[in-house]
Formats: structure tokens, C-alpha cells, sequence
């Protein structure tokens, strides 16, 4: 499960429109599976550390085609059983506007895929509510629901590890471009407007104040984007949603060769 061409050995970068405090850690995998068992035994390793360190295991969970091999591993026999659920605590990034039944529905993905098949008590999963009649109330509950989260500088909750996904666009969570929510510095959650309807996600003071922040991102389609954001250049800029993040701890990215290579070493 080794990563691949001149990105063998991780690499340790400042991401382009990110503070030059934050570091961004990559690594190149063949292929989409190769992702997912890696990040698969990333988690697992986190999981046990974050229960050494306090007890239980924050966890913020992305929506997506992309994370759902992982999800589908870490409910599988060969590592469900090393990670302790029982101690667990799960939260997602965002949410559609929809009911936890559609097919839609981050937190529908993930329970079916994931949740159903290990022991995380039903009490430690916060769902976001996207079937509420009023999104902005039902941020407001979500938010008061991150207020058990033990605090980081700032008095922000601090999770212990965030899943994200990239977008084309250079959207994360439902940060989207132009989105006024990109300039949000106090609320939580936030419900937003995203390409396809209204959506509820983690706001950017959450993100940044996360112990660390985990991308995976595979597929051609991504290859430009991931260049944007990771390839040389000058820093500072935030063209696009996910450099409006400025955070405090490392930044891990579990990228394929096919995302990766527009960046140097991995041009084809």
C-alpha cells in the first residue's frame, strides 16, 4: 500500500491561500482503493490516540462518492474491531436539505454504509436535521450540539479529526464559491445555498480549529483543482473555497495519481 512516482516519502508543503502556519501533508496512492486503505488505517491510528489523550474520539464525516470506500473498510471485519465505537462520537461536515432517508442524505449514506455495522451508541451520532422546515434554527441546534466539544483556542470546539472531500469548483463541506458563509467568523453551522438547494455545514472557524483536517480526493476530474490548491505558486491567494481555511493543526491529503497529476512529479 505504498504511495507512488516522486511522492513516495510524504510531503510537507504550505498550501497555497493558507496562513504560513499551516501545513499541508500529501501522499499519492495508485489508485481510489489504495486511498481508502490507507485513510482506512490513518483513522484507526487517530482513533487510538485521540482515546489515549481523552477518552473518546471526535469525528467530523463527509458526504460523497469519494469517502464511501473508507467507510464501507472501516465497517468491514478486518477494522471495525480496532476502533473502540463504544467511545466514539460522530458529526458530519454538511448536509442537503433533505430527510435521513433520501438518497440524498450524507448522514443516510453514512449510517447505511458505516453506522449500521458498528457499536457507536445512537446517542453519539449528531446528525444535522436537513428535513427542517427552518435550516437556520436547525444550525443553531447543531451548533449547541458541538458545544460538549472540548474548546480550542478561541473557545471553539475543537474535533479531533474532520473528513473532507474536494470539489471541481474547489468547494469543501458546502463552503461554496461567491457563498457569503466564506466570511463567516462566529457562528458554528450555518445553512446555506448550495448548486443544487439549501444545505446545512460546518463553518470555517470550526475547520480551522479542528486538531486536523483529512482530504481525500481521487479521479482525473480533480487533477486541475488539486494543482490550483497544491502545486507551486505564490501563497496567499484564495481563489477558491478551501483556501479560505486557516488552520491551526496539519492538513493531510490522501490524493490518487490521477488527482495528483498536475503536481510536480506526477505530470503524465
Amino acid at each position: 500500500m505504498a504511495a507512488i512516482g516522486a511522492l513516495a516519502a510524504q510531503q510537507a508543503i504550505p498550501a497555497r491561500g493558507l496562513t504560513p502556519a499551516a501545513v499541508a501533508r500529501y501522499q499519492v496512492f495508485a489508485d481510489a482503493e489504495q486511498v481508502a486503505r490507507a485513510a482506512a488505517e490513518f483513522m484507526v491510528a487517530r482513533a487510538r490516540q485521540a482515546l489515549n489523550r481523552h477518552g473518546e474520539f471526535n469525528l467530523a464525516l463527509a458526504g460523497g462518492r469519494t469517502p464511501r470506500r473508507l467507510y464501507e473498510l472501516l465497517a468491514s471485519p478486518d477494522y471495525r474491531g480496532r476502533i473502540d465505537w463504544s467511545r466514539v462520537w460522530v458529526y458530519f461536515t454538511d448536509e442537503r436539505a433533505v430527510p435521513p432517508d433520501h438518497p440524498d442524505s450524507n448522514y443516510g449514506m453514512i449510517r447505511a454504509v458505516l453506522l449500521d455495522h458498528v457499536a457507536v451508541p445512537a446517542e453519539q451520532v449528531a446528525r444535522m436535521e436537513g428535513e427542517a422546515g427552518d435550516l437556520d434554527a436547525a444550525a443553531g441546534r447543531y451548533a449547541r450540539r458541538l458545544e460538549r466539544l472540548p474548546r480550542s483556542i478561541g473557545n471553539v470546539p475543537e474535533l479531533d479529526l474532520v473528513l473532507l472531500g474536494l470539489g471541481t469548483d474547489g468547494h469543501t463541506a458546502s463552503l461554496f464559491p461567491g457563498s457569503p458563509v466564506l466570511d463567516e467568523r462566529e457562528r458554528w453551522v450555518a445553512a446555506v445555498d448550495g448548486p443544487a438547494g439549501r444545505r446545512l455545514t460546518l463553518t470555517l472557524p470550526v475547520l480551522n480549529h479542528a486538531r486536523e483536517l483529512m482530504f481525500l480526493v481521487t479521479g482525473g476530474e480533480k487533477a486541475d483543482i488539486v494543482r490550483a490548491v497544491l502545486g507551486p505558486g505564490p501563497g496567499g491567494r484564495r481563489c477558491h473555497p478551501v483556501q479560505h481555511l486557516e488552520p491551526r493543526g496539519v492538513v493531510h491529503w490522501y490524493l490518487d495519481a490521477e488527482a495528483a497529476r498536475g503536481l510536480k512529479g506526477n505530470a503524465r
